[in-house]
């Protein structure tokens, strides 16, 4: 990997340019990690003048490059560490709030995920009182405080009084630990403390999902928000997360004339490789080919408001369950499973790296199956 201190000039209004005032260059650094590989840049919070008109701003410019450069020189000996295997006793001592948040805002294209990543932060904040904590300092007894914490701490949505469920708990203590998980493999601390420490047990939900029945009256009910029918319908139909959604290309669809049509991508959420067959039916959804490198679906959000127009999408098709976009994978699971799909073709459909989560749909077509025997009809 390398490393280069880089400027970039900021912009002046015609106001301030008027008044004579000097623009400033913001100085950041620019990670390259090798050919072909993404680039990584980190703004330092530090500004130069462009055009020095006094002794001052001269010094300033000076002392701040000379700042710079040593902040440079230390990531570099810093990525040197890391790449021999030694713990960086500099990154050690980055605080976990900052670095939680830092990985949060990195997920900020996935969706609910993201949502998730968020809750747990802000959990996290108020747990510590919003003083942070060197990362190196996180251990048995902060983990099992802050378990404690989620199971009676109250839920920050709305105004109610109620506590977290126990899937939330779950949840938000995982993404602590997946954090954890994270530096651990980044040479940031010598051991990983969530391996000492037990998880909390999850709790059997409902999952929501349409029915093919319902999944037809959407497809034949408009929506204000096109793009997010297209998008929700796509999902039915492959099974793919709304991250997933969201990042595909046309460059990521591929057609044999032996297998048919099929997506390469890269998940999201487990940053595996996958090869997923699909329809003919979920690619002519997707309209006609565009640029091979852009978003097939660049105008999609994951906001308040498109819940709000996915729900009202919902109620016009009269559907009064409560549907959120990842019901869309939910419903593409049970429907493979109720078409006799074998539960592990639909766990690899999923991406699932266990056959112990795609079996929690499986127990959604046991309740169906008992609920259609029931309503048979008395013969005697």
């Amino acid at each position: 990997m390398k490393i280069y201190l880089l400027k970039r000039k900021g912009r002046l209004s015609q106001e301030n340019e008027k008044k004579g005032k000097s623009r400033k260059i913001s100085l950041y650094l620019a990670y390259h990690y090798g050919a072909g590989q993404k680039r990584e840049y980190e703004f330092l919070d530090l500004y130069l003048y462009e055009k020095p008109k006094n002794r001052l701003e001269k010094d300033h410019n000076k002392d701040t490059l000379q700042l710079a450069e040593t902040i440079k020189a230390q990531k570099v000996i810093d990525a040197q560490t890391t790449a021999h295997g030694f713990v960086s006793s500099v990154r050690s001592k980055v605080g976990f709030l900052a670095y939680f948040k830092k990985l949060t805002e990195k997920r900020f294209d996935s969706g609910g995920n993201h949502g998730n990543w968020l809750s747990t932060y802000q959990h996290l904040h108020d747990f510590r009182e919003g003083k942070d904590i060197a990362i190196e300092n996180i251990d048995d007894r902060f983990l099992e405080s802050f378990k404690e914490y989620l199971l009676t701490c109250k839920t920050r949505k709305g105004k109610g009084s109620g506590k977290l469920n126990q899937n939330s708990v779950l949840s938000y203590f995982n993404k602590v630990r997946a954090a954890l998980r994270e530096a651990y493999q980044g040479r940031m601390i010598k051991e990983n403390p969530a391996t000492r420490v037990k998880s909390v047990k999850s709790a059997e939900t409902h999952r929501q999902f349409l029915t093919l029945e319902e999944l037809q009256r959407l497809a034949r009910t408009d929506c204000e928000l096109p793009i997010l029918k297209k998008a929700f319908l796509f999902s039915a139909l492959t099974g793919l997360r709304f991250s997933d959604v969201k990042a595909l290309r046309w460059e990521n669809i591929k057609h044999s004339e032996t297998d048919g049509w099929s997506l390469q991508f890269t998940q999201k959420k487990t940053k595996g490789a996958e090869i997923l067959p699909v329809s003919e039916q979920a690619i002519k959804m997707l309209g006609e080919k565009g640029n091979p490198e852009i978003e097939i679906f660049d105008s999609l959000d994951y906001s308040a408001w498109n819940n709000l127009k996915l729900r009202e999408w919902v109620i016009e098709a009269g559907i009064t369950k409560k549907i959120t976009f990842h019901c869309a994978r939910h419903s593409f699971a049970t429907l493979q499973l109720s078409m006799n799909t074998d539960i592990y073709t639909v766990s690899k459909l999923l991406g699932h790296r266990h056959l112990k989560t795609t079996e929690i749909y499986a127990k959604v077509i046991d309740k169906k199956k008992i609920e259609a025997a029931s309503k048979m009809p008395q013969l005697i």
